[in-house]
């Protein structure tokens, strides 16, 4: 019987993931697989919980809720700017992402959601969020922590 995978582990996953309309948002399966230690909260709760007790080479499929992977919709991050201070000179366009320096730490990327008039509505939520995810996921390599 071989070892399953548990808290503290470190393993490697190849991974599909998909929107509920069979949209692929992102897959390991071309490139290295993932490699993360499970539990450390390196991963999305729900991606991270599915992991834990399988085996080297299992295959698995499995629905993540929003509450699961990037949360819902925030309306508070929703942010409306105006155009002439912020994209002054700037051709701007729905869909578009910027990054937004911060003080400490990595910059924010929003994305253009909307634009009215003389404002601009940018939208910080991540991609993902609001979205239940479908993950296709096979355990590569279970690394036995000591």
């Amino acid at each position: 019987m071989s070892e399953k995978a548990k808290k503290g582990d470190k393993v490697k996953v190849h991974y599909t993931g998909k929107l509920t309309d069979d949209t692929v948002f992102d897959s390991s399966v071309s490139r290295d697989p993932l490699e993360f230690e499970l539990g450390a909260g390196q991963m999305i709760q729900g991606f991270d919980k599915a992991v834990e007790g399988m085996e080297e080479e299992e295959k698995k499929s499995f629905k993540l809720t929003p509450d699961e992977a990037y949360g819902e919709q925030r309306e508070d991050l929703l942010i409306t700017v105006s155009k002439e201070e912020v994209f002054k000179d700037m051709e701007v366009k729905e869909g578009q992402k910027f990054e937004i320096p911060q003080k400490e730490g990595p910059g924010v990327i929003v994305e253009v959601e909307n634009i009215e008039d003389d404002n601009v509505v940018l939208n910080g939520n991540h991609p993902l969020a609001g979205k239940d995810l479908i993950f296709d996921i096979q355990l590569i390599n279970i690394d036995k922590k000591e």
